[in-house]
This record gives structure tokens, sequence and C-alpha cells, in this order.
């Protein structure tokens, strides 16, 4: 498998853009289910919940490299867009940006069938996921393709200029 999106973050110079089009992954993730059972996610207690994606995000942010997040997200929410809501304040701690676009309000854009990452506006990392949310064996599929980098970056601008920043998206 190809390697993960924070190898092609770490060479990022300019931008990395996220958008996640699904609203469940991995529901067998031990984390996701002891979110299910009450425990929650403590800002406070950072050595619980920092990792090696926060590390890398805070590189890059420190760098000057703007890591942005849209996630496209049916409402009434799944359980799992929740607890990744319920998370999402450590990206932001790490210094990632992220916004919420309800599927409804999406209506007209043309967004790509694949979750996928674009870094610098040159490298496209498209991430395949099985029907029941488990990344695929060979999911991670980089493509070195300015043009389709482009096509995917302007899809991410799109949703990112409807999408609602992650402080003020309400839970229903």
């Amino acid at each position: 498998m190809q390697p993960p999106a924070r190898s092609a973050l770490a060479q990022a110079q300019r931008s990395a853009v996220h958008m996640e089009l699904r609203d469940s992954y991995m529901l067998d993730d031990p984390a996701f289910l002891a979110w299910q059972q009450g425990e929650r996610f403590n800002l406070a207690d950072r050595a619980s919940w920092w990792g090696g994606w926060h590390s890398a995000v805070q590189a890059a942010t420190e760098r000057g490299v703007a890591v942005r997040r849209v996630r496209i997200v049916s409402e009434p929410q799944h359980d799992y867009v929740r607890y990744e809501h319920d998370l999402t304040a450590g990206n932001v701690a790490a210094g990632e940006q992220v916004r919420w676009l309800p599927r409804r309000k999406a209506t007209g854009l043309l967004v790509p069938v694949a979750d996928f990452w674009v870094f610098d506006n040159e490298l496209l990392l498209l991430h395949h996921f099985t029907g029941d949310g488990q990344l695929a064996e060979d999911g991670r599929e980089y493509l070195a393709d300015p043009q389709l980098a482009k096509l995917y970056g302007e899809a991410f601008e799109a949703g990112w200029q409807r999408a609602v920043p992650h402080a003020e998206y309400q839970l229903g």
C-alpha cells in the first residue's frame, strides 16, 4: 500500500487540502466503539490524543502550509460524523482548518467519487474505501498529475466556499 497522507504532507510547501465524502469509516475502530460507549475526547489532556497526524499537521502549518479539510455530511448526522465532530478540536489545535458541508447544500457541486488530498496543487492522493468503510487493500493512490490535481482542487474550493467553519457547525 502507498504511504499515508502525512508522508506527502511532510513534503508539501504551500497547501494541503482534503475532502471527505463518506458518512462513516471503519465502524469497528476501537476508538469509535469507545466513543459510542460514552468515552469522550479531553482536549485538556493533550497526551491522551496527540499523535503522529497532529504532529505532521503542526509541522506543516509552522512552515507555512495551509492545511484545510471539508467534510460533506448527511443530516441528520451518522454517529460516526458526530464522533469526528468531537475529535475535530484536535485537528484545529494542530493548525488544520476544518469545515462541514451538509450534503443538501452541496447540490450543484461536482465532486469526485472518492475522498482525496491535493498537495501544492500538483500531487493528488485518492483514498479508496470498501462498501463498509474500510480502507481498501490498495486504498491509497498517488497521482502526480497537475491537471487532475487542479480539477480536484477546484472541487475542494467550491465545497470550501459553501461549507460551515467547524466552530459554527451545529450537530442536529
